[in-house]
């Protein structure tokens, strides 16, 4: 039977306290443990006295830099609105590799202008303290240090083990058999964390009881001192909740653009429909002219309109192989810069995006003698600039699907050629076309490029 003794001690911890004497003395006078300490036994300790204990007691009159200072990564920031002040709490990784809010730092049951930071090195402390209780008592005891964090997905706050010593903090039954001889697989428990949080039950954080003996739980404790609570943090590589909802929301649109990657070979899975839905909703939200919806989609997905997409890419390369002979190249260039298009008959599905002057489009005629139609063909581009822009969200939104793409210009030189063969208006101007699929192999890394070397310095002053 495990039982928990709470064990209540009225002093004030402060810098250099004989925290192994302050806690023996507290135990021998528990009426509930009148044998003391016994081998075996697991003693439980808050952090607070620990740190006091250990003068890490600072003067911050903001208590928010002494978060910052002790945080190594920002995990989330909750904004908190009410009738005052909004006011805000980080959840961080400190120093330890803790994830919790405010890095540990902890203003209450303090003198007012300062805050209690967590113990320089919790394991160590309590490997000390044991240590310390062992020498003068002759018996083999756990220690566990605790400090209280919130969880992922549940309400509500409790003790999680921040330092330990002489017990096995996580209990591996990995290869082990359930009740009804089921493997488990991946199944370790946090004995600790548990312990610690049990603990709690006797240590209420109104009262003056900072230390706890958890008797029974003797299977938990070790002579080896190598188990420490910091083998209970997740590795952030394994972490899959590395950052608050808000936090992923701002770097996944950071990062979107630079997902995308041209892809130009496939497998042969479908693509599923609502990836090109998605896609299709991120393209008609790009900027466009005059608060028109300029743009136009043909969409062939391989297996249902085969027939379609093969009339219409063998009209698309007579044309182009016409153009390509007319500039005088060989049969054998011919065929290599055709054979580029190829990709628009194998990928499973092929969008070719057009935006239809008629949607919004201005016309400018001869006005008092004086010729503004060349404003017509600026009226174009900037539709065409527009379309590039919602062709650019469309290859966005399906990198973020993980799916690849390709976009292919190519019906943009036989503007002609599209129209008629999809009996399209003279108003339709195709924009190229967009290849779409599972990638068969993982993108190459995008090299970097010197944008300083891009800019335009304007004219010289000298």
């Amino acid at each position: 039977m495990i039982s928990l003794i709470g064990v209540s001690i009225d002093h004030r911890f402060g810098k250099g306290d004989d925290l192994t004497g302050i806690i023996l003395r507290a135990i021998a006078s528990c009426t509930e443990l009148p044998s003391g300490l016994q081998s075996g036994d697991i003693l439980v300790v808050t952090s607070k006295i620990v740190a006091k204990a250990e003068g890490r007691v600072i003067a911050a009159p903001d208590r928010e830099d002494a978060i910052t200072a002790e945080t190594v990564r920002v995990v989330a920031t909750k904004i908190h609105k009410g009738d005052g002040a909004p006011g805000s709490t980080r959840i961080v990784q400190n120093k330890h590799g803790l994830i919790l809010a405010a890095a540990g730092v902890d203003a209450s049951n303090t003198e007012t202008g300062t805050v209690v930071l967590l113990p320089q090195d919790p394991d160590a402390s309590a490997r000390a303290l044991r240590a310390s209780i062992q020498k003068v008592l002759g018996i083999s005891i756990g220690v566990i240090i605790t400090d209280t964090l919130g969880r992922a997905w549940r309400l509500g706050v409790t003790d999680h083990a921040i330092g330990a010593s002489g017990i096995r903090v996580l209990d591996d039954l990995t290869g082990t058999t359930d009740p009804f001889g089921r493997q488990l697989e991946m199944t370790k428990v946090a004995v600790a964390d548990q312990l610690a949080a049990a603990s709690e039950l006797v240590r209420s954080k109104s009262s003056m009881t900072p230390v706890a003996v958890i008797r029974g739980a003797h299977t938990w404790v070790t002579s080896n001192e190598q188990p420490s609570a910091r083998d209970l943090i997740r590795p952030t590589e394994e972490d899959l909740f590395s950052v608050g909802t808000a936090e992923a929301r701002i770097e996944g649109a950071r990062n979107a653009v630079y997902a995308r990657r041209t892809v130009r070979s496939f497998t042969d899975s479908p693509v599923p429909a609502e990836v090109i839905d998605r896609a299709l909703h991120a393209a008609v939200s790009a900027p466009a002219p005059h608060h028109t919806l300029p743009w136009r989609f043909l969409i062939l997905v391989r297996g249902q309109d085969d027939s379609l997409r093969e009339e219409l890419l063998d009209a698309m390369q007579a044309s182009w192989r016409t153009d390509l002979a007319a500039e005088g190249r060989t049969t054998e260039e011919v065929d290599k810069r055709v054979s580029r298009g190829n990709i628009l008959r194998t990928a499973p599905t092929v969008i070719f995006p057009f935006v239809d002057l008629a949607a919004g489009a201005h016309t400018y005629p001869i006005i008092d003698g004086i010729d503004i139609g060349h404003r017509n063909d600026s009226e174009r581009i900037m539709f065409h600039i527009a379309g590039g822009a919602a062709i650019e969200n469309m290859l966005i939104s399906i990198a973020a699907d993980n799916f690849g793409s390709a976009w292919i210009s190519s019906s943009i030189f036989c503007p002609t050629t599209m129209r008629r063969v999809l009996d399209l208006a003279d108003t339709y101007w195709p924009l190229g076309a967009i290849a779409v699929g599972q990638p068969t192999a993982p993108a190459r890394e995008r090299p970097e490029i010197d944008v300083q070397s891009l800019l335009i310095r304007g004219k010289s002053n000298g």
